[in-house]
C-alpha cells in the first residue's frame, strides 16, 4: 500500500507498511529516506499505480463526452425549431445520437444510428445492445425479450398516430416489444391513450423521451448523484402505473 505526503514528486510515493508500523505516526523524513534508498523500486511502484489509474479510467471501447460537451449539446437541442427547416430534423438526429450515448453508457453500450425506409419516409434510429447490468434491464429483457433497444428519434411537434403505428411494426421485427420515441413534447392524450392500447391488447410498450427528459437526464450525468437511465426508467414505471391491471 502507497500513499502521498504534502508535495506530490516522486520522492513522496513509497509502500506504506514497509516503513510503518500500524498506527505510529506517518513522518516525512522516513518517506524521503526510504525513497532515496530504494530508488528503482519507487520508480516502478510509480509507474504501476499511474498505469492501473488509466486503466480504470478509459474504456478502450468507448470516451463519453466531457460533461461541458453534454451541456453544450443539450443547449443546441433546445435551441432547434421542430421539422426540418434548415436540416434542423438531421442537426436534432445527430445531437441526440451522441448525447444518449454518452448518458446511457455503460448500461446500454454499443450505440448505433441507422435509417429504414417505411411507406415512403426515412425513418432515423438509435440502437442500443442490453448489458442487462441493473434489474431495470433484466427486467425489460425478461418481460418484453428486448437484447437490443430502439430509440426513434422525432423532431417533431407532436407525434402522430402513424408514428406509432410505424414503431410498433418495427418491435415485430424480433427487437423486442419495448421501443422509445425521443421528440420534443410529451404525447398528446390521445396519443398516450394509443400507447396503453397498445400495451394492454398486445403487451407492447412504447414510452417517450422529451426535451425536459433529456435535460434532466444531462442535470443527473453532471452531478454523478444518480444514473441517467433512472430516468428511462422512471418513464417506464410511470407508464406501467398509467396501464389497466
Amino acid at each position: 500500500m502507497g500513499f502521498l505526503t504534502s508535495q506530490t514528486s516522486s520522492k513522496d510515493y513509497c509502500p506504506r507498511d514497509e516503513i510503518f508500523n500500524p498506527g505510529e505516526p506517518e513522518e516525512r523524513v522516513k518517506v524521503i529516506n526510504f525513497n532515496r534508498e530504494n530508488y528503482g523500486i519507487v520508480q516502478e511502484y510509480i509507474k504501476i499505480k499511474e498505469r492501473t489509474q488509466d486503466d480504470c479510467k478509459n474504456d478502450p471501447l468507448f470516451k463519453q463526452i466531457p460533461v461541458l460537451s453534454a451541456k453544450r449539446k443539450l443547449g443546441e437541442i433546445q435551441k432547434l425549431p421542430t421539422g426540418k427547416t434548415n436540416e434542423a430534423d438531421i442537426k436534432y438526429e445527430n445531437y441526440i445520437c451522441q448525447l444518449l450515448a454518452s448518458l446511457f453508457y455503460p448500461d446500454l453500450d454499443f450505440a448505433a444510428k441507422q435509417s429504414r425506409t417505411e411507406s415512403g419516409r426515412l425513418i432515423r434510429d438509435l440502437i442500443f445492445y442490453n448489458n442487462r447490468s441493473i434489474d431495470f434491464l433484466q427486467e425489460i429483457h425478461q418481460d418484453y425479450g428486448n437484447r437490443q433497444f430502439v430509440f426513434e428519434l422525432k423532431n417533431v411537434k407532436t407525434i402522430e398516430r402513424e408514428h406509432i403505428s410505424q414503431l410498433n411494426r418495427y418491435l415485430d421485427s424480433g427487437l423486442g416489444k419495448f421501443g422509445v420515441f425521443v421528440t420534443r413534447n410529451p404525447l398528446t392524450k390521445a396519443m398516450f391513450g394509443n400507447t396503453i392500447d397498445l400495451w394492454s391488447g398486445q403487451r407492447r410498450c412504447i414510452i417517450t423521451l422529451t426535451d425536459e427528459d433529456i435535460s434532466l437526464m444531462v442535470n443527473i450525468f453532471e452531478s454523478k448523484q444518480r444514473s441517467p437511465i433512472d430516468v428511462l426508467k422512471k418513464k417506464y414505471v410511470e407508464f406501467r402505473r398509467a396501464c389497466p391491471s
